[in-house]
């Protein structure tokens, strides 16, 4: 006798289960087996608090990349209700160049971005000492924080979400060098330095959230840094 279906479950919004459904959309994968989920990252403390959010005992696998040798994480678990539910919120089999918007209620929209920061976005920064004007130089620093996504469609959507409840404003590029690689073009969501010390102020709106505490901290740590700077310091050039 086949086993009977199971019903379907509509599991309760909270913020773990949208960072959980933010770090699903980035890296994570459901099998064509209609049962299987799968997490995949570089960064093992990352699949600890996926693994505490949703209250899993599985084990963690590891395996070595060929190329760069360097190790790869990932874990798996087998939850019929949960990838029914999950397909009902926009994630699907094989969804990198065809996912678009999430439907997620608004109140747990900035959780959700702090998991797709994690799994597929970057803060990064750097001096930039190429500036002149009238002879003089001056350093400044940069810093950025990106979003990326294969599908035009599904970045179009947080681009306009992102703008529509945090009132913070990017800017939506295409990476055309891909374009020109015959390579499918990527899409990035991008914020400038001020824009971006909102965007943190906004995603990390209270202690003890889950989220990848190395990102936290240098989110932190600029911050600090803008707050201390002074006026531009210039040098005349001999």
């Amino acid at each position: 006798m086949p086993k009977p279906k199971l019903p379907y479950k509509n599991f309760k919004w909270t913020p773990k289960l949208a960072y959980v459904v933010g770090l699903l959309v980035t890296d994570g994968n459901l099998s064509k087996d209609g049962r299987h989920i799968i997490m995949r990252s570089s960064d093992r403390s990352l699949l600890k608090t996926f693994r505490l959010c949703l209250n899993l005992k599985n084990k963690i696998g590891k395996t070595y990349n060929i190329l760069t040798k360097k190790p790869s994480y990932r874990i798996q678990f087998g939850n019929v209700q949960f990838y029914n539910w999950l397909t009902t919120v926009g994630i699907t089999p094989a969804k990198t160049y065809t996912i678009g918007p999430i439907r997620i209620p608004d109140k747990f929209f900035r959780d959700f971005l702090r998991g797709h920061l994690d799994g597929d976005g970057s803060v990064y920064t750097y001096q930039d000492r190429y500036n002149n004007y009238k002879g003089r130089i001056y350093t400044n620093r940069r810093i950025y924080t990106n979003f990326c996504s294969a599908s035009q469609t599904h970045a179009s959507w947080l681009y306009n979400k992102i703008l529509a409840l945090s009132e913070i404003k990017g800017a939506l590029l295409c990476d055309k060098s891909r374009i020109l690689k015959n390579h499918v073009p990527l899409w990035e969501i991008k914020f400038a330095k001020k824009a971006s010390i909102k965007l943190w102020q906004w995603i990390y709106y209270q202690e003890n959230l889950p989220c990848l505490k190395r990102k936290m901290v240098l989110t932190q740590r600029l911050s600090k840094l803008v707050d201390k700077e002074k006026r531009r310091k210039y040098t005349k050039v001999s």
